[in-house]
């Protein structure tokens, strides 16, 4: 499993976090940054600088610290902020329930994005995703949205792919939809188990499609809790778009 190395530098992780955060959410005030980063204000402050000193941050006019021009892409950055706010809670709920580390998942294109973890307090566990990139057929979130769409779309989008086959694909869709979630047994990384199902609601509007993942180390998974931990995706799945449905419904959308 991919985890936090054992001798990170905590100043450097903490300003690639930042620049990831920018680069998804569009904006920061210091007080969400230290919030965020789980710091003081002035480290806040500090790491902000340096990032716009070397041009990965700006201020804008209300003096909140954007994407900077080493980070800027053509495209709007995605309105994930208002996703992660809302599904955050529940992934701690779903956390302390299993015991296991909880994720939220964008899905764009062929790639899911990983923008919010909760990690479980076990030692051996499976360790903070947020910021990382994977092929979407592979990830369970990701395979949990694909079985929302289409045959035709899938093929669509993996037509010509070298890297999947699209019948086998379809076939494995079809039994996610079967049974309401999708299992990645080590397809991303060795020692790793997910379980993930999609966010109700997000796949023709929002942010993009979403998932839920609960991830969790090969050595404490057992098949015959398979079926519970489905239906404990399955639930803050379908709890997180709920919330996302109630917040679109009030004046001025989701705040």
């Amino acid at each position: 499993m991919k985890n936090k190395p054992a001798y990170g530098i905590d100043s450097v992780d903490h300003a690639l976090h930042l620049a990831t955060i920018l680069l998804q959410e569009g904006s920061l005030r210091i007080t969400d940054a230290a919030e965020r980063l789980g710091v003081s204000r002035s480290t806040a402050h500090r790491l902000l600088a340096m990032l716009v000193y070397r041009d990965f941050a700006e201020q804008d006019d209300r003096r909140r610290y954007v994407a900077g021009p080493l980070l800027r892409r053509p495209t709007v950055p995605e309105p994930v902020a208002d996703l992660r706010r809302i599904a955050v809670p529940h992934l701690h709920g779903l956390t302390a329930t299993t015991g296991e580390t909880a994720n939220l998942v964008v899905v764009l294109g062929d790639q899911a994005r990983f923008v919010a973890t909760v990690e479980c307090d076990q030692v051996l566990r499976v360790g903070d995703r947020e910021g990382r990139t994977l092929p979407a057929h592979l990830v369970s979130a990701g395979r949990a949205v694909l079985a929302t769409r289409t045959e035709a779309a899938v093929r669509e989008l993996y037509a010509g792919s070298a890297v999947t086959d699209p019948d086998v694909l379809l076939r494995d869709l079809r039994r996610v939809r079967r049974r309401g979630f999708a299992v990645n047994d080590q397809r991303t990384e060795t020692g790793l188990i997910a379980v993930g199902a999609a966010v109700p609601g997000t796949v023709s509007a929002g942010p993009g499609p979403a998932g839920v993942s609960l991830a969790m180390p090969t050595v404490r998974y057992r098949r015959d809790r398979l079926p519970e931990w489905g239906r404990a995706v399955v639930a803050t799945a379908e709890r997180v778009g709920r919330d996302l449905d109630w917040a679109a419904s009030m004046p001025g959308g989701a705040r």
